[in-house]
């Protein structure tokens, strides 16, 4: 596998718009420099972000609104102890005007999920998204 550095013109070319992001964000977002930071560092990595906080941090507000500010599309998703894989991954629909199946695309095809107090999902809805996330799917 080869990997190639990036050309310092590309980053000085790049590096006046994150800035200009970051700042955006913290005029938004009060007191969470370093979750900005954070975060834009895991969407410039083609990362995943685990954000813990107490309640009232901005930290489902921060989210969308990096996704608003990118034109990203942005889906919260609640886990509670019912949730099923198919709620993660979208199933087939059946379009009776049409006479067939449809997939319809669940939360996972966003481009920003948050997904809240994941450990009270159960074990194969943990594993849906885990997979998702490690084949970037």
């Amino acid at each position: 596998m080869s990997t190639t550095e990036p050309k310092s013109s590309t980053i000085s070319a790049v590096y006046p718009a994150i800035r200009q992001l970051l700042d955006d964000l913290e005029h938004l977002i009060l007191g969470q420099r370093q979750l900005l930071q954070r975060m834009l560092m895991a969407l410039l990595a083609d990362g995943h972000l685990l954000v813990q906080g107490a309640p009232g941090l901005a930290k489902t507000r921060a989210v969308k609104l990096l996704a608003d500010h990118i034109e990203g599309d942005f889906q919260r998703l609640q886990f509670t102890p019912d949730l099923l894989p198919a709620d993660l991954t979208g199933s087939e629909i059946y379009q009776r005007d049409e006479a067939r199946f449809v997939f319809q695309p669940g939360p996972l095809f966003h481009h920003f999920l948050l997904a809240d107090e994941i450990n009270r999902a159960p074990a194969k809805v943990q594993s849906a998204l885990l997979e998702a996330m490690a084949e970037r799917q």
